[in-house]
């Protein structure tokens, strides 16, 4: 997934800007997650489709959404940005300022329960199928087992 081809003009600007401007919740998420889960590469203020993801890892396919008390009044607009980011195939996690500042560790359990869940989803995909014949060899029959 490719974030900035086809955006429209001041994309780039703009994610700057938000990451300059970063609340004290977004800064303690940005240090907390590249600390905790260091084999996943964070981004921050990623521009997905019209939106952009506080947080996000392309490995993980993993978006988290830090929210201040305007989000309370943004509820719609916050829940049609899920519903896109969730039609890209992605996991979206939010959390409330006021919980990544005052339990940040129980904010980073459950973003690792999360990612534990989806690895173990991915990983019972790739097992289906493995006792399958190949394709175009048919079945062994039974008198030669």
């Amino acid at each position: 997934m490719r974030t900035y081809r086809n955006q429209p003009s001041g994309t780039v600007p703009r994610a700057r800007t938000l990451r300059m401007n970063a609340t004290d919740a977004e800064k303690l998420m940005w240090h907390a997650l590249r600390e905790t889960f260091p084999a996943l590469k964070w981004r921050r203020q990623v521009p997905i489709g019209p939106y952009f993801a506080d947080f996000f890892s392309f490995a993980a396919k993993l978006a988290i959404e830090v929210d201040g008390g305007q989000h309370a009044e943004a509820a719609s607009y916050d829940a049609r940005r899920t519903e896109f980011l969730q039609a890209q195939g992605l996991t979206v996690l939010r959390f409330w300022n006021n919980d990544v500042l005052a339990n940040t560790s129980g904010v980073l359990e459950q973003i690792s329960l999360s990612l534990r869940e989806r690895e173990g989803a991915t990983q019972s995909r790739k097992g289906e199928g493995d006792n399958a014949p190949p394709p175009n060899r048919p079945p062994p029959s039974p008198s030669q087992g």
